[in-house]
């Protein structure tokens, strides 16, 4: 991919080589150098397959949505939503245990999550066909590492690249009758050993959970990828500021009827 004139081409393998190496290290990641880093959004997408491909995470298990709500892009600075994928061991079910020592400055977000019985071709898409595409509906834990510095100093191209805080993902039991539910309607809520923490709604998430999936079926980032695909998990964003935790911890997500999502970090 070319840069602006004067400057030499982007290099997404070297951008995405340097993002492995800050998570392997576990060095808190300031920016990229101006040599590497990505200058613009496409070029922080191709850094973002770039890293897909090269931890074996490709095609990808899923994808997550960041900032689908007003209250997230204000948190983050971000005018609007972004997206990264989740790679298959990223994937845990409702109950897991994992260790808080292999997180870098670990949260929690409280989350909707769907999962695909269609396909969902890069390009314009309509909320009737993103809700014919789902097949399942859940509750979702993501867990998230604040693994940078700054953000106006990082970027949001290397934000991008590095899949925009994700860690792993806690999926709940599905609810077979989610069909006749108002999904935008939805309560939701994630408490840390017993107390809450934060609250919202499906409305929170662009107004709509299906409109989110929408925004993201027609994505730069998915059309990256060559579109959504049947069997993928889709986090469509946390309904509140995540929970920066200190250490082990208790997390529970709830949005009834849907069954509770657990997770325990130890």
């Amino acid at each position: 991919m070319s840069g602006a004139p004067g400057t030499a081409p982007f290099d997404a393998e070297r951008a995405a080589h340097a993002l492995i190496a800050a998570r392997r290290t576990r060095r808190v990641l300031d920016r990229l150098p101006p040599d590497v880093a990505p200058r613009a959004l496409a070029e922080g997408i191709a850094a973002q397959v770039a890293v897909a491909r090269l931890s074996g995470a490709q095609p990808p298990a899923g994808f997550k949505i960041d900032a689908t709500s007003r209250r997230m892009q204000e948190y983050l600075g971000l005018p609007g939503p972004l997206a990264g994928f989740v790679g298959e061991a990223g994937l845990h079910g409702s109950g897991s245990t994992l260790s808080v020592a292999s997180f870098l400055h670990v949260g929690v977000e409280c989350e909707l999550a769907v999962v695909l019985a269609r396909d969902l071709a890069p390009g314009p898409c309509s909320n009737a066909q993103a809700a014919a595409a789902v097949g399942e509906v859940m509750a979702g834990i993501e867990v998230v590492e604040n693994r940078y510095g700054p953000l106006d100093a990082l970027g949001t191209p290397t934000l991008v690249a590095d899949q925009v805080y994700h860690a792993a993902a806690v999926l709940g039991a599905p609810y077979p009758g989610w069909r006749d539910l108002d999904l935008r309607s939805l309560a939701g809520s994630v408490s840390v050993d017993g107390q809450e923490h934060g609250a919202g709604s499906g409305a929170d998430l662009l107004g709509d959970p299906i409109t989110a999936l929408a925004w993201l079926a027609s994505s730069d980032e998915v059309a990256a990828f060559g579109g959504l695909r049947a069997g993928q998990v889709v986090m469509l964003g946390s309904i509140c500021p995540p929970v920066w935790l200190d250490g082990p911890a208790e997390i529970t997500v709830q949005f009834a009827p849907l069954p509770i999502v657990t997770l325990s970090l130890v």
